[in-house]
């Protein structure tokens, strides 16, 4: 099948070639804490092991993402630096919120730099992809393409080439070959001429008309754009004016840009050619910024990349245009790129040869674009094809969006149409998208009712929150295409958070919250150390000397007994069986009055401690060192009885009697 939008681009080829306020539960003085009983904020606690200089990977991992849930990135941006000052293996998602943490007091560079670390990390990860607008095309496509649009041939397609369309007062102008008279020998159809048809109250249209005035000529005329106040028109033509026809020293007759003017009478006349055309090159394809400040076009001229760029150039009161400029590499590449169309919201839409797509000439969006630009901003213009069915196997270009009405017109040269070139249409259909989930406890799986569940945008600015009821159950409504935050806080429990891009496709968007509590409620026989997730404390081999890595842990020991000056712990250290048992029990006798005299030391009352070594004889597991035992133990399995314990004997007035317990 001949396409006139290969022979087009034929004459270039050959002449054109994306905060949380966690309810801090207060921790009460203790005569009124929680009548009885008191509870520890893990957070507070962990702050205040590290403001004394205290550093360990999982005690700033903790601290940070207290701080990352509640927004507050300042201090996540803090802790989480520290965490990547201690340069230990660490799970990426913590280069991730880093980066945010970053961006979110504007150090924009570093947060690049943590992005680039994360999607190093991993590569597969869309977040790091779509921020280093780096994706995995056939995924995308598929992602972005839709099921759910009914693609219409315009009956006023004829078997001759039809294409470029745009609308115009109440109707829309396009590009034709039906036009007669002499032929483009190279597919043997009539020159292009430009036409217009009025569109009816019943979405069908009218008579097609020839466009009024002195645009059509003999030769091509194509691609036209209205200013806003509708007195101008820019459109492609031949490099033919005022009866002159020029060709290049290779004999080519390049494209060109020409600005018309509407007379009193309706007509376009007084054409001129912009001032940056050349016999040499080709400049075709306008469009223009919804304020007709900006006018974008396709060309070959010095300094394009490949066979042909997207350019932009100011537009001036009076029409003329400035200096044209290329938008860069982020949008042009060694192939064709070609017929620009810029929407109201000032994104930018193209086809191209020289990115992954479909097959042909592809449709691609880069958002934004038109305000980039203005301001200024960096050239970085991330892009996507917009899938099927605009994109197919074909030549698929020409796109126009009304986003008012939602409709869209574009041209391609598929199988199933009525000639070389055919314009099709659509309206795109409305999206309704639910988020929607549970909120649940991480470690028991029970529903949480009451829980705070908070929506925001790519920004951090909250759109919308609800608290769920009995059957823990949120739902928001979002729209396609949008990068979203979802969170969730509740008193006495952590926040958890899912960052989410929204798909352009109606499906169920299923999500689970899980959270788990950070204050923890305590009372006499509890053990301290599991409260607070404290592992083995460590002693140098034969050595009762605290080491730094024990420090940290008892740290959090001793922040704890400051807060409560009522609480009073047996401080019991335990070994594993192997070794003597006599020697094992002085040992750990020894370690664990080591802990004690260390936080007596640390200002804590010598009658509200004890302590206690108890070697081998307080086994949690039946890894005895008996011949019978002994033998089906792992080191792990050994490890486990290798333990501390900061038993609470008392609090607030209550003890503990562990023969009860």
């Amino acid at each position: 099948m001949k396409t006139i939008s290969k022979y087009i681009l034929l004459t270039f080829v050959l002449a054109f070639s994306s905060a949380v306020f966690a309810q801090n539960g207060k921790i009460q003085s203790v005569k009124d804490d929680y009548r009885d009983f008191a509870y520890v904020k893990t957070s507070e606690v962990l702050l205040e092991v590290a403001n004394k200089g205290y550093k360990s990977a999982d005690l700033f991992q903790k601290l940070a993402n207290s701080f990352y849930f509640q927004n507050k990135m300042k201090e996540a941006a803090k802790w989480y630096g520290e965490l990547m000052n201690m340069n230990e293996v660490i799970d990426p998602e913590y280069y991730f919120r880093y980066a945010l943490a970053l961006k979110g007091i504007k150090d924009y560079e570093a947060s690049d730099k943590w992005m680039e670390k994360f999607n190093e990390l991993k590569p597969s990860d869309l977040r790091g992809k779509a921020f280093l607008s780096k994706v995995d095309y056939k995924s995308d496509i598929e992602e972005l393409s839709r099921d759910d649009i009914e693609l219409l041939n315009l009956e006023i397609n004829t078997e001759l080439s039809d294409f470029g369309t745009t609308e115009y007062e109440t109707g829309i102008v396009f590009a034709s070959a039906r036009g007669g008279g002499r032929k483009y020998r190279w597919n043997e159809e009539p020159y292009l001429d430009l036409y217009y048809v009025e569109k009816t109250k019943d979405d069908t249209f009218g008579e097609v008309k020839s466009i009024e005035g002195e645009v059509n000529t003999k030769f091509h005329e194509s691609s036209a754009v209205f200013s806003p106040n509708g007195k101008y028109m820019f459109f492609t033509r031949n490099n033919y004016h005022r009866l002159k026809y020029k060709e290049d020293d290779t004999g080519i007759n390049r494209l060109q840009l020409y600005r018309a003017t509407l007379n009193e009478d309706g007509h376009w006349d007084n054409i001129h050619k912009v001032h940056f055309n050349s016999v040499d090159y080709s400049v075709a394809h306008p469009t223009l910024n919804v304020t007709g400040t900006k006018l974008y076009f396709a060309s070959d001229m010095p300094g394009t990349f490949g066979q042909s760029d997207i350019f932009v150039v100011d537009v001036n009161d009076d029409g003329t245009l400035g200096e044209p400029e290329n938008l860069g590499s982020s949008i042009n590449t060694e192939g064709q790129e070609s017929f620009p169309f810029m929407n109201t919201n000032g994104d930018l839409y193209f086809s191209s040869t020289g990115f992954p797509g479909l097959g042909g000439l592809d449709v691609f969006k880069s958002e934004g674009i038109d305000e980039k630009i203005k301001t200024g901003s960096n050239r970085n213009f991330p892009i996507e094809n917009v899938g099927k069915p605009v994109n197919s196997e074909w030549d698929d270009f020409g796109y126009y969006e009304n986003l008012v009405t939602k409709r869209v017109y574009f041209s391609s040269n598929r199988e199933g149409g009525k000639g070389s070139d055919d314009i099709y249409t659509f309206e795109v259909p409305e999206i309704k998208l639910l988020v929607e989930g549970v909120v649940q406890d991480m470690n028991t799986e029970e529903l949480i009712p009451n829980s705070t569940v908070i929506l925001y945008n790519e920004d951090g600015v909250e759109i919308a929150r609800q608290t769920v009821g009995e059957d823990a159950y949120f739902k928001f409504e979002v729209d396609p295409k949008k990068e979203y935050l979802i969170r969730v806080e509740k008193e006495k429990y952590t926040s958890d958070e899912k960052r989410f891009t929204t798909p352009n496709k109606n499906q169920e968007l299923k999500m689970e919250l899980l959270i788990e509590k950070d204050e923890q409620q305590i009372e006499p026989c509890d053990d301290l150390a599991k409260v607070l997730d404290i592992p083995i404390i460590y002693f140098d081999f034969d050595k009762s000397n605290i080491r730094y890595d024990a420090e940290i842990e008892i740290q959090k020991v001793l922040a704890v007994l400051t807060k409560y000056p009522t609480m009073h712990i047996d401080i019991r250290s335990h070994t594993d069986c192997r070794g003597p048992a006599a020697y094992n029990e002085k040992l750990s006798d020894r370690r664990a009055q080591s802990t004690r005299q260390y936080l007596i030391k640390k200002g804590i009352a010598a009658e509200r401690l004890t302590a206690k070594g108890y070697g081998e004889a307080r086994l949690v597991n039946d890894c005895g060192c008996e011949p019978s035992n002994n033998s089906h133990c792992s080191e792990e399995e050994h490890q486990l009885n290798r333990r501390s314990e900061f038993i609470i004997t008392s609090i607030n007035g209550k003890t503990c009697d562990e023969d009860k317990n």
